[in-house]
């Protein structure tokens, strides 16, 4: 059984027959609590980093623990199952575990999991048993250990636990495991309503103390996991964030007691994960973007700091105009970019933070738009990029009279999403560069186009880039100084 293989078999047999020496064993090691109560889970030898996962559950001077595992990893026997019974029985003494994962279904196969151990594991009944069911908040979900007066919850997103105590305990254990699907991480809006709830409802609901480890995949780059890892990098949060794929950077596996030759490897690929995606996102830990993704991730540039002015061409703003104020309706945006370089080869666009997104009435959108026109141009007029359709063609007018560079934006009929790939080549070879902060949204938008509810920012942007590359395209071009030069 792992490290315990190496030792006495003298001792291991003490410890199992003698009562008080195994409970003192394990008051002070997870690790011995696993190898010695669920023994019949370890059917190849326990890996390192399965060994480093349980050293996370005895750790408490992090507020928050994110482990990320390969699919048949044991990560939620340890955390989810292991860890939650030996944080009463052991040193850490919790007193009210709550564990809640992405469904109801879920939930109840967790909470089964652990009931049928505690009804049917000798060893486990003698020395942390008897327990009790509790039908006072969700019937079969929850359970009493009276020895150590500590209860266990299972529930799910679904649920509220706000305000919860177990007799004068808030939770002091909270585990997540797989909180998060596929569908879920799909759209910003399903990736906020997750994060509220975390930030709502999970952290408020414990105390000083209390410990939250969370489990599950990386699905998105902007996931429940990924958030609380940015928070963590950030030093926004005291935590620590692990991620153990299958194979490690030199294609050695991490489980080498059960994956011991590429046959093994290649076995659990074939039968557990046929497709590449499968493999990639649940044994490989990649995240795996729509099939039909527009903007791939790594096409996103950053820049640190503007070049010289010297090398300012002009700024334009790209503007997709929703005149209504409806809680239904779609957002008005204003994308401001810059343009440097005065050859083809250097000539870059740099995205500029001051990004609008807001429901605005006609006049507000005029007001915006020429606040916005003022603010980000460093020399004449910065142009202003519209759509000209119909009812759009009265606010052109408008910018027009009062003395703005702006230009009406024909479309001919071409969806958002021909534009955006129409546009995209300057994506990809990295002449389109992005804030570092400013523009989250916007970027959001363009890696799930076609996903997000919304797609105002980047359709604003569309029309920004479209533009640019068609006066990047001309023979020749009126320079923000003045001049007229051939590109």
């Amino acid at each position: 059984m792992g490290k315990e293989k190496q030792l006495d078999k003298n001792l291991v047999e003490k410890i199992l027959k003698d009562s008080d020496v195994r409970k003192a064993v394990v008051y002070k090691s997870h690790n011995w609590f696993f190898h010695l109560y669920f023994n019949h889970y370890v059917t190849f030898e326990t890996a390192p980093f399965q060994h480093e996962m349980i050293a996370l559950t005895e750790d408490e001077n992090y507020s928050i623990y994110i482990i990320i595992a390969f699919r048949g990893s044991s990560k939620s026997t340890l955390i989810n199952m292991s860890y939650p019974l030996w944080a009463i029985l052991g040193c850490q003494q919790k007193k009210f575990i709550i564990i809640l994962g992405q469904t109801q279904d879920k939930a109840q196969y967790y909470f089964s999991n652990i009931k049928k151990e505690l009804e049917e594991n000798e060893l486990l009944k003698q020395d942390l048993g008897p327990f009790q069911e509790d039908n006072n908040h969700w019937g079969s979900y929850s359970l009493v250990v009276p020895r150590f007066n500590a209860k266990i919850i299972v529930g799910s997103v679904e649920q509220s636990i706000r305000g919860l105590r177990h007799r004068q305990y808030r939770p002091d254990l909270i585990i997540l495991d797989d909180v998060e699907n596929v569908n879920s991480v799909r759209t910003k809006e399903g990736r906020d309503k997750t994060w509220q709830w975390l930030t709502g409802e999970v952290m408020p609901a414990g105390d000083r103390n209390t410990k939250i480890v969370a489990l599950g995949n990386l699905l998105h780059e902007d996931s429940l996991l990924k958030r609380l890892h940015n928070r963590i990098i950030d030093g926004k949060i005291k935590g620590v964030y692990k991620e153990y794929p299958l194979l490690d950077d030199s294609g050695k596996p991490l489980w080498p007691g059960k994956f011991k030759t590429q046959g093994d490897i290649d076995f659990e690929r074939e039968t557990k994960a046929p497709d590449n995606v499968t493999w990639q996102r649940e044994y490989m830990l990649k995240i795996i973007p729509e099939e039909d993704q527009v903007i791939k991730p790594d096409w996103i540039k950053y820049y640190e700091a503007l070049p010289s002015e010297s090398e300012y061409d002009y700024t334009g703003i790209g503007m997709d105009l929703a005149i209504s104020q409806t809680s239904t309706a779609d957002f008005t945006a204003m994308v401001p970019g810059r343009v440097y370089g005065h050859n083809k080869k250097d000539r870059k666009l740099y995205i500029m933070p001051n990004i609008v997104n807001k429901r605005l009435t006609s006049m507000e959108t005029i007001e915006e738009g020429m606040l916005l026109a003022d603010t980000q141009a460093l020399y004449g007029q910065a142009k202003l990029f519209i759509e000209d359709v119909a009812y759009q063609r009265s606010i052109i007018e408008h910018f027009e009279g009062a003395g703005y560079d702006a230009e009406g934006v024909k479309i001919y009929g071409a969806n958002k999403i021909s534009r955006l790939k129409a546009a995209s080549h300057w994506l990809e070879s990295g002449k389109v560069l992005f804030p570092r902060q400013g523009a989250e949204d916007l970027i959001n938008q363009l890696v799930n186009f076609g996903v997000e509810k919304y797609d105002d920012i980047a359709d604003a942007f569309t029309i920004l880039l479209m533009q640019v590359i068609k006066e990047h395209n001309r023979p020749e071009f009126i320079m923000g100084f003045g001049r007229i030069d051939a590109i």
